[in-house]
């Protein structure tokens, strides 16, 4: 489907395995990527040509930082999305970033796979008419540049793993999510620690998301993983982390 629409992706990247290995990928999944090392190229691609989707570090050589080429784009008039990725994995780091224009934020090292599907969710919300700063699973919504969690009228408070775990729940919405998805995604980890923290996590985030609504999103699929969304009655089990 990628390749048939030919979407146009710039990868704005100076370290050469982590741009390799973003390339790679995308260009597998059928996308055409050009790529920069450095934050002059970067800008000057960024701006004097026409993008679906920019993919840039934050911190780049050249005395011009991603955060310089996105308040660029902006002031620019051009709404192209714009994915950071970047080391610094602080939430102020992010709240930075995303207030600074851009539409999403990935704490590196990341798996290729949440990267692509941060990149195809981008790609759907720049749709006219679609809100790119939110997302939104039922009556439940956060706020990318706020960071702020709703489900109809509560607002809902999260600790920052809650948030990470909970974004990536709502970005593969109706989709299984595996214990290893989550373990790479939302803790870094690429083993299994045996331990049960993902459970209490979900325990913890369903007592706050689910608690008190007549429909739950959270779901869990025995021996399979996690769902989010609004199931058929005929497919829910019984409300386990």
């Amino acid at each position: 489907m990628i390749s048939e629409t030919r979407v146009r992706c710039l990868v704005i990247e100076d370290e050469a395995e982590t741009s390799n290995y973003i390339c790679k990928g995308l260009r597998e999944a059928g996308y055409v990527v050009t790529a920069a090392g450095n934050g002059p190229d970067g800008l000057d691609y960024a701006t004097s040509e026409e993008w679906d989707i920019i993919i840039l570090d934050r911190m780049l050589p050249g005395r011009i930082d991603g955060l310089s080429i996105v308040d660029k784009l902006r002031a620019l008039g051009k709404q192209t999305p714009v994915i950071i990725v970047s080391a610094l994995t602080t939430i102020d780091a992010r709240v930075t970033g995303l207030r600074g224009g851009a539409d999403d934020y990935l704490s590196k090292p990341f798996a290729f796979s949440e990267l692509l599907a941060r990149v195809e969710a981008l790609l759907r919300r720049s749709a006219p008419g679609a809100d790119s700063t939110q997302l939104q699973v039922a009556d439940l919504r956060l706020d990318l540049r706020t960071l702020r969690v709703t489900r109809g009228a509560k607002v809902i408070t999260l600790q920052p793993r809650e948030y990470r775990l909970l974004e990536y729940l709502m970005r593969n919405e109706n989709q299984v999510v595996t214990r290893t998805m989550l373990l790479e995604s939302v803790w870094d980890y690429h083993f299994d620690p045996q331990t049960n923290v993902i459970d209490v996590q979900i325990s913890r985030l369903r007592a706050k998301v689910d608690k008190d609504f007549p429909v739950m999103l959270i779901h869990t699929l025995r021996g399979v993983g996690y769902r989010m969304g609004v199931m058929p009655p005929e497919e829910l089990e019984p409300p386990v982390a």
